[in-house]
């Protein structure tokens, strides 16, 4: 672990696996940043200089983070380490316990940032409820950052990266209700539960968690084999002596599902001349 980012004390958010976050695609995520942010991201690897998830945080949290200290045009390694500095800060602040694996993220690979920006998304909606922030004044924020606004953007994305939200956003935005710091109503008196029925919810507890147990260790199986494909594919020299990686990368970054699998048809047709989209019989 990177000693400069230690955990936090106590945990504050540990979303599981089958958080609907995580099966969030490329456009999903770029739709989201750019509509609670007011940004111009184009691709989620754009994220990895940690400026971004700063923001997110001071959305959040009402201002938690001293945006005076993020750097929207962190370009060098010691800039975006600054970056997590100020986010790792924000978590220990709000007792999110989220370990940031700031050497493979500021590296910009697509599949590290992709899976940070998922977790982040699952954070996200767990405050919100799973509503949109609303009244958060992005560039606002940005503006009083250390180098401003984000520069280099392109001008064409907007456009794009709105119509991404419209598709996935699958009802309007409503703002969120923040706790108010006055005494609410008395809670209502709850009765206690007979044993019998106490122990069948925990026998159930007990199975959800070996079950969800499960399903993160293979998650983190079939995500190791793709990162180790992902590193094949970008080998230097490889990719000139076996093109077919090029494809095998493309298919990785597709964005959905349906994309991939062009990519693969198209692919076949090239190499091969034909299509095989099961399994090909031994001859």
């Amino acid at each position: 672990p990177d000693p400069l980012f230690p955990k936090a004390a106590s945990m504050a958010h540990a979303p599981g696996l089958l958080n609907p976050a995580f099966f969030l695609g490329r456009a999903e995520l770029l739709g989201w940043i750019n509509e609670s942010l007011g940004t111009r991201v184009a691709k989620v690897e754009d994220t990895c200089n940690g400026a971004i998830a700063c923001q997110l945080m001071d959305a959040l949290h009402g201002g938690c983070v001293p945006m005076k200290k993020v750097d929207f045009n962190a370009r060098n390694e010691y800039d975006m380490i600054n970056n997590y500095k100020v986010l790792q800060e924000a978590f220990l602040k709000q007792n999110v316990d989220k370990y940031i694996e700031v050497t493979k993220l500021i590296k910009g690979k697509p599949l590290d940032n992709i899976e940070f920006m998922q977790w982040f998304k699952s954070y996200f909606d767990s405050v919100t409820n799973g509503h949109a922030i609303t009244d958060y004044d992005g560039p606002g924020r940005r503006a009083a950052s250390k180098s401003g606004d984000m520069k280099q953007q392109s001008a064409g994305a907007a456009p794009k990266l709105q119509r991404m939200a419209d598709q996935t956003r699958t009802a309007p935005p409503a703002p969120i209700v923040r706790k108010s710091s006055t005494t609410g109503p008395p809670a209502r008196t709850i009765g206690i539960a007979p044993s019998k029925d106490v122990d069948h919810l925990a026998t159930q507890l007990g199975e959800l968690r070996t079950r969800t147990s499960e399903m993160e260790k293979e998650k983190d199986f079939y995500y190791s084999k793709l990162r180790d494909v992902e590193l094949l594919c970008q080998t230097p020299g490889l990719a000139t002596q076996f093109p077919v990686l090029a494809k095998v990368e493309a298919i990785l970054y597709a964005a959905t599902a349906d994309e991939g699998r062009q990519i693969l048809i198209d692919t076949q047709q090239e190499m091969v001349g034909g299509v095989f989209l099961d399994e090909p019989s031994s001859t």
